[in-house]
């Protein structure tokens, strides 16, 4: 849960990351100017985990 949070959070322009493990999701505010929520969906598979699905609000 950890090594998700820290890999997400130093990825720029991205803040207040959470990891609700029980719930299988990571949500995270992020500068739309900067990343974006595939590169975001990389560094989670880069740790070896799976993503199902993305959604942006």
């Amino acid at each position: 849960m950890t090594k998700i949070e820290k890999a997400v959070a130093n990825h720029d322009g991205v803040e207040n990351v959470k990891v609700l493990f029980n719930a299988s999701k990571v949500k995270a505010n992020f500068d739309p100017d900067v990343t974006n929520a595939d590169d975001l969906t990389q560094v989670v598979t880069g740790l070896g985990y799976e993503v199902e699905n993305v959604k942006v609000k």
